[in-house]
């Protein structure tokens, strides 16, 4: 009879690797991972770390999105109140024209666009979380400013620009491109007759000696109504803005969920299949050390005859 001279350290082997196994599975089992290292199962480690940096990278998105968004409505709502201003300036100017008010009336009424120009700057110099909104990139320090005029000169004040005509984007996670911020020449700087401030700062040099130039008077009110035209329209940009961050989100919210219940089925342990092959390598380990024992203990053993 031959007999395998490393039949010993064979069967020694094989405990070892059952021993190992059942060290991996009790782990596994314990955790609730399936994998725990990158030997456990390299391929699915692989998928894992490719499904957790998608997930990075749609989380990042969103509290982006998130910010943005804030960024936008808090813009979206200086325009719609500095339309509502110039709305109220078109019908102070047109009540100017009409030619049955008195000088005091008409200072007055300039007296009331002044104030209105004031609020259109202090809505156009809005600023969120510290950044000025319609500043373009240069977001830092406040983009308008009017030079000071006397109440009763009739020399229109100028205002300016401090800001620049950068436009920001955001790229979503599937490439779509989004534009985040509106500069304020753009908006309230037209070109013609679509500058909100040269039409205010025209008409309230128009009106404050007392006495109207009604050419003049109609032809600034007109290019007044034109400009508040233009910032409307200008609007639709910013809530296009906000209505396609708000949809892109929702649509990497929803793919976060799907890859991350990926992610959980690919590493997460099946607790019925697992406690079977621990079972399974347990009778194993048992098979095995029984089998040592007995070949040990026996004098007529195989191991006694190496």
């Amino acid at each position: 009879m031959q007999v395998d001279p490393y039949y010993s350290s064979n069967l020694v082997s094989s405990l070892d690797a059952v021993q190992t196994r059942l060290q991996t599975l009790s782990s596994q089992l314990s955790s609730g991972v399936r994998v725990n290292n990158l030997s456990d199962d390299p391929v699915a480690a692989g998928q894992n770390v490719q499904l957790l940096n998608s997930i990075q990278q749609d989380d990042t998105f969103s509290a982006t999105s998130s910010s943005l968004q804030g960024q936008l409505q808090v813009a979206d709502s200086a325009i719609g109140s500095v339309v509502t201003e110039l709305t109220s300036a078109v019908q102070l100017a047109t009540d100017a024209n009409n030619g049955t008010n008195g000088s005091a009336s008409v200072q007055a009424i300039s007296s009331q666009l002044s104030g209105i120009l004031s609020e259109v700057q202090s809505l156009a110099n809005t600023s969120y979380e510290g950044q000025y909104i319609f500043a373009g990139t240069n977001s830092t320090t406040a983009p308008f400013s009017t030079t000071a005029s006397s109440s009763t000169s009739s020399t229109a004040a100028v205002t300016t620009y401090a800001g620049d005509s950068n436009v920001n984007y955001v790229v979503t996670p599937n490439g779509q491109k989004i534009q985040t911020n509106m500069p304020g020449n753009q908006l309230f700087m037209g070109s013609g007759d679509n500058n909100v401030f040269t039409a205010l700062n025209n008409l309230i040099a128009d009106y404050s000696s007392g006495t109207v130039d009604e050419s003049k008077a109609v032809s600034d009110t007109t290019a007044l109504s034109t400009a508040l035209s233009y910032v409307s329209q200008q609007r639709i940009t910013v809530d296009n803005s906000i209505n396609q961050l708000q949809a892109a989100s929702e649509a990497v919210t929803s793919n976060a969920t799907v890859l991350t219940a990926t992610q959980t089925d690919l590493m997460q342990t099946d607790v019925a299949q697992l406690s079977t092959q621990l079972s399974l390598t347990e009778s194993q380990q048992t098979a095995l050390e029984s089998v040592i024992v007995q070949l040990e203990s026996s004098s007529n053993s195989l191991f006694s005859k190496l």
